[in-house]
């Protein structure tokens, strides 16, 4: 009588742990799709961009008849000039330089026209700094976000949001980018 109790007692138990192992399996796989579906609907619609960009030399992108302090010569998923507005800047005593603004971009992604501004922060580490503020010597490392300003595109670009993320090459002298637009 003691071994059928056991008996029944230990299968009983085992469908009971079974059951909430497998319950808890269930519940683990439900609790992870949503997030799986979120993580896709954020890039839902988003084009992934990439590229790289050169300062522009003479004879492209004439930075100067835009106002522009420079510009970024942009190959890749986008082409043409990335002209820069630069608003305020420092760099401290240790070299670490900081720089926000504005930039147009004017060139074109998948062969279409068109423009879109962005704001921009900018840090990096130089050599030094100058008594202005600028940077002095070479630069260390760099990179730079640069999120698409709201309702400023046109052609191609109308309605796009997103934003373009660089990262400088220092050994190259260019500046890989990635990025993504939503339309």
């Amino acid at each position: 009588m003691k071994h059928k109790t056991f008996f029944c007692l230990s299968i009983f138990l085992s469908v009971i742990l079974f059951a909430c192992s497998k319950n808890n399996n269930t519940v683990s796989q439900k609790e992870t799709l949503p997030e799986e579906q979120t993580a896709a609907n954020n890039n839902a619609g988003a084009s992934q961009i990439s590229g790289v960009g050169f300062y522009a030399t003479t004879g492209e992108c004439d930075y100067g008849s835009q106002g522009a302090a420079y510009a970024i010569r942009m190959t890749g998923d986008l082409q043409g000039c990335l002209y820069a507005f630069i608003d305020d800047f420092e760099c401290s005593p240790s070299g670490t330089y900081r720089e926000e603004g504005r930039e147009l971009f004017v060139g074109t992604y998948n062969g279409q026209p068109g423009t879109f501004w962005t704001t921009y922060k900018f840090e990096a580490r130089y050599e030094g700094c100058s008594e202005n503020g600028a940077p002095l010597g070479a630069e260390i490392f760099g990179r730079c976000q640069h999120p698409i300003v709201a309702g400023s595109g046109t052609g191609v670009f109308n309605g796009v949001s997103g934003q373009l993320n660089f990262k400088d090459d220092i050994e190259a002298g260019n500046f890989p980018y990635r990025g993504q637009l939503r339309f």
